[in-house]
């Protein structure tokens, strides 16, 4: 036993010792999200326009998939290879990158995604299992690509590579706001790129039914304002995220957010109709009723029709915030409940799902479902997805249920990187077992959609959502923060190959917003400012469905870049000497430019009425620069100012957070920490 326990800690020591490796070579290779074990070798493999792919075998996914690679490698390096398309003749002589499979990858939450990837100075190896995992490899390889004064390379390195967790998803809310397809596919790329393994599509909702059905055509033709995918577009893009080693899992959500469905069918409602599309943001009534038998008719033959077209052994069947109120108001639901011993409507909630999953059965179909406000009492092959904490996500797993977390991973509501990334689903502090953790599958980044369009998606999901991926796939050990947010700026522009408008679109919505293609003033000051917490927005005025999201708190982002950079400058000041000149004349330039900045925005926001709502936070942030550079002139002369002065300017920046436009400043915490340092003065 004492051998034993020996044997263990040496190789606990062994694998933290090859993390930390991986994660510091990783930092000198920018890759996100970083390998389980990374090698740096000496040398580098030159591209040039002779670089040939081979392939071992004729797998039709790893050669589309090396064939977009070969395209990402020419069009960031402008290189016309002369090879285009990837080699599978078996002519091993002009290969430069050999790529080996042993077998077809299924898509499922089982399947091995693992890779190894060694490069010299000769060629490049890529080998794996499966073709899926060969696929992680490919888009590890991408970000591989470096370039000196002579030309591009790949520097010598030698990786193995894992998933830490087995399902890393992306959840996109298309019926709140519908998303066209191209948006959806130039998403899925993104995903492949950071090694996410599955699309949720959130289908269904009071807003709006976004699918077609043959079946029942007044789902779709009432119900989606003529906004919706066919079963043409379905097997599209289900097939487009095959191609990527994605697994797509349909949600059509049951009982509640029902509005979309009972516009076209109110008979199978639990109160009278009409109903007509949800315009507005909310938990509302409209509730399915679980007592009508007709009910259960209608969804096995929805059902039926929608498992031809998603594949997927998986299906989300929603579950959450269910009111109650129309089944509380029903008088024969009421008695059904009390002939039935359900003495709530958790209970008669539970009931309906029972039914859902023996229709679900008949068509190999596993149960995923929101978790409520009590544990589900339902089969042990229920999977439940966490929205309330990691304590409900717990609680699941030792009931005995499979668990996806998504508390934490809320992108919709604009919250920092910092506060993602740290987001673990099971921290290395853990005391749950083994068999606790082994029914944690991962996780899933949420894109709830109340206030995104196709112009402004990618930027609320990314870059944010790399880091979440780099959560669910790489050891839990990886966590610097400040290494985390330098790779991520490069990651960010490296997904623009893909086509995602997360950093171009942001110029063009300041230009719409300035009547103008000069927006210097306008950028300076969005640059520094973000949208308020999603949550906060509805006190300030009643959304609608129709609301244009168009305004500045649209194009503002979350957690900004250049007030973290701002940050970053004025915490290394906080622990180095107050000389430095090179950090003081840094934020002093910032600090300067954003006191000025206000008088020349002024002269645009008369020119461009649209802006009127910012006009006060622009001031504010004239305001609070001054501040700062009051701080910085009390640091240079050594001289710490009186409380009543400290006083003051604290109240003054209080005042300056309170939000305008449905934005606020982000660098009034910086500005304090300045106020702060002169006490040390």
């Amino acid at each position: 036993m004492k051998l034993k326990k020996i044997l263990i800690v040496g190789l606990s020591i062994l694998l933290i010792n090859k993390i930390t490796v991986a994660q510091n070579n990783s930092a000198e290779l920018n890759l996100m999200p970083v390998p389980y074990e990374v090698e740096l070798a000496d040398g580098q493999f030159r591209l040039d326009n002779t670089f040939c792919v081979g392939i071992n075998n004729n797998d039709e996914r790893i050669f589309k998939a090396a064939l977009r690679m070969i395209n990402i490698l020419s069009g960031r390096t402008g290189i016309c290879m002369e090879r285009q398309f990837p080699d599978t003749t078996k002519v091993y002589k002009t290969w430069q990158m050999v790529i080996s499979i042993n077998r077809k990858g299924n898509l499922n939450a089982d399947e091995d995604e693992s890779y190894s990837l060694d490069v010299d100075e000769n060629g490049i190896s890529l080998k794996a299992e499966t073709n899926i995992g060969a696929i992680r490899g490919l888009a590890t390889l991408t970000q591989l690509i470096r370039a000196d004064e002579n030309g591009y390379y790949i520097p010598a390195v030698k990786i193995k590579d894992e998933p830490r967790f087995k399902w890393r998803g992306l959840l996109v809310d298309v019926c709140r706001h519908f998303i066209p397809v191209d948006v959806i596919k130039r998403n899925l790329d993104a995903m492949a790129a950071v090694k996410m393994n599955v699309l949720h599509w959130h289908l269904t909702e009071d807003q709006g039914f976004r699918i077609e059905s043959k079946t029942f055509p007044k789902l779709h033709q009432l119900g989606s304002d003529g906004l919706y995918y066919t079963h043409e577009e379905i097997k599209d893009i289900v097939a487009y995220a095959a191609d990527r080693g994605i697994r797509v899992m349909p949600e059509f959500d049951l009982p509640g957010h029902a509005t979309g469905w009972l516009v076209g069918y109110p008979e199978l409602a639990s109160a009278p109709g009409p109903y007509s599309i949800e315009r507005n943001w909310g938990i509302f009534s409209p509730t399915f009723d679980p007592t009508n038998e007709e009910t259960y008719k209608f969804l096995d033959a929805f059902f039926k029709e929608m498992s031809e077209l998603f594949p997927d052994k998986y299906w989300h069947i929603g579950g959450d915030e269910n009111n109650g109120k129309q089944w509380n108001a029903n008088q024969q639901i009421q008695d059904f409940m009390k002939k039935n011993n359900l003495p709530d409507n958790h209970a008669l909630q539970n009931y309906f799902n029972i039914r859902l999953g023996k229709i679900l059965a008949k068509y190999n179909k596993t149960m995923v479902g929101w978790y409520t406000d009590k544990q589900p009492d339902l089969g042990k092959d229920y999977v439940v997805q966490s929205w309330k904490g990691r304590s409900s996500l717990y609680e699941s797993a030792k009931n005995g249920y499979r668990c996806l977390l998504s508390h934490g991973f809320y992108i919709d509501l604009v919250q920092s990187r910092e506060y993602h990334y740290m987001n673990d689903p099971i921290p290395q502090d853990t005391i749950l077992s083994d068999e606790v953790r082994d029914r944690i599958l991962g996780g899933e980044a949420t894109m709830w959609a109340e206030y995104v369009g196709a112009e402004t998606i990618d930027s609320r999901i990314w870059p944010r959502t790399a880091a979440i991926a780099e959560r669910l796939w790489s050891p839990g050990s990886v966590n610097n923060v400040d290494d985390m947010f330098r790779r991520l700026d490069i990651v960010s522009m490296q997904l623009e190959d893909y086509g995602l408008t997360h950093i171009k679109n942001y110029d063009m919505m300041l230009r719409r917003l300035a009547n103008s293609y000069d927006i210097t003033v306008l950028k300076n000051f969005v640059d520094v400012i973000q949208p308020i917490f999603t949550y906060d927005r509805k006190k300030y005025r009643r959304p609608k469905s129709f609301h244009p999201l168009t305004k500045v708190a649209d194009a503002a982002r979350p957690d900004p870049r250049v007030a973290r950079e701002f940050d970053q400058r004025v915490s290394s000041l906080s622990v180095k000497d107050v000389n430095n000149e090179e950090i003081i004349s840094s934020v002093t330039k910032m600090l300067d430019l954003w006191k000025n900045n206000h008088a020349q925005l002024q002269k645009l926001i008369k020119e461009s009425p649209v802006l009127n709502e910012i006009e006060t936070l622009s001031k504010d942030l004239s305001v609070c620069a001054d501040i700062g550079l009051q701080a910085i002139d009390y640091m240079k002369k050594k001289l710490q100012p009186e409380q009543s002065w400290i006083d003051a300017q604290m109240e003054i920046l209080k005042k300056a957070e309170t939000p305008r436009g449905e934005t606020e400043l982000a660098i009034t915490k910086s500005i304090k920490k300045l106020i702060e340092m002169t006490k040390k003065s």
